[in-house]
């Protein structure tokens, strides 16, 4: 497998993103301590087991971290204002989903800091919140080059577990990278309405395989398993399916094209730097050497995997601009 361009985590940071002040020195929490809510089990391989990864990542810099895991979006008020009243300085929300609860509670104790997703630039930013840009679509991009590439019926499925605005965009930029491939090729889209069952995601993918697409891209978490049972026996070097956050390759070699890959340890820790020294707000756009990565299997045509390279390079050095268009797909 070959990574396009490796998201490197800045170890070299080191000592200077040792939280000794997150707050700026106005923040109330301590700021050595450093909690973050995941909407999963940590054990997932996926989302949350990434964003882990990145709080593991702020420990060994020398914060006092603690995480809550499997949290549903009508828990996390509480869980953000439990974890302010026991002192932390700075709160990492990990999903968009928690974007509107984390302003909430942001607005109501603005001596603490907060860290948010959001996919895209929020209207009414609180000035104790950092907004993390996951920027799905520029990173989507490539996948339909390459699917474009790859195809030989000239139908791309996509599947995704909620129809959410990000979900939207990443159709979208989907749809342009077809389109600028120069290949004649439809994309379908379809959500399973569950980004983490698999049942759904073998049927929706089978119903996707039968419809023709022989180019499955795949935004879902756990349910991803199930998208890949759906492939096991349909013809190798013929049948491809993308995956997102992190390299599950070894469930299916054979069937395998590429990985969206996702590290937000960089994102974290340039942020509490910055928190450190006294920027309490703002948006960190994630792309491309920014804790966004493309890995391409190595059973994937030259041809389609230079394809591939190429977006990837052009949408790093700006000569390629994706649309990000998070209206609704019909």
């Amino acid at each position: 497998m070959r990574s396009l361009r490796h998201a490197a985590v800045a170890v070299a940071l080191g000592a200077s993103l040792v939280l000794s002040a997150c707050g700026g020195g106005s923040s109330s929490g301590d700021g050595d301590k450093v909690a973050a809510i995941f909407s999963g089990p940590v054990t997932d391989a996926d989302m949350n087991a990434i964003g882990l990864q990145a709080l593991e990542a702020v420990k060994k810099d020398g914060a006092d971290t603690s995480y809550a895991e499997s949290v549903a979006v009508p828990d996390i008020e509480g869980k953000l204002r439990q974890y302010v009243s026991q002192g932390y300085g700075v709160v990492w929300t990990h999903g968009s989903q928690f974007y509107d609860a984390t302003a909430t509670v942001a607005r109501e104790n603005p001596d603490v800091n907060f860290i948010a997703e959001f996919d895209g630039v929020p209207a009414d930013q609180p000035d104790n919140l950092w907004v993390i840009d996951r920027n799905f679509h520029t990173v989507f991009y490539p996948l339909g080059v390459l699917a474009a590439h790859l195809s030989t019926s000239g139908k791309v499925g996509y599947l995704g577990g909620l129809s959410l605005p990000f979900s939207y965009a990443e159709v979208h930029a989907l749809e342009q990278g077809i389109t600028d491939s120069g290949k004649k090729a439809k994309l379908q889209s379809v959500w399973t309405g569950d980004f983490n069952d698999t049942v759904k995601g073998t049927q929706f993918t089978s119903q996707l395989l039968n419809s023709g697409n022989d180019v499955v891209i795949t935004s879902l978490n756990l349910g991803v398993v199930g998208a890949f049972e759906a492939m096991k026996d349909e013809p190798v070097g013929k049948t491809w399916i993308t995956v997102k956050y992190t390299d599950k390759s070894s469930n299916d070699p054979d069937h395998y094209a590429a990985t969206v890959l996702y590290d937000f340890s960089l994102p974290l820790q340039e942020i509490l730097a910055k928190i450190k020294d006294g920027e309490t707000s703002g948006v960190y756009v994630m792309g491309f050497g920014k804790g966004t990565d493309v890995s391409i299997g190595d059973t994937v045509p030259a041809e389609a995997k230079q394809a591939a390279e190429e977006a990837v390079k052009g949408v790093e050095d700006g000569s390629i601009t994706v649309k990000l268009n998070q209206s609704e797909v019909k």
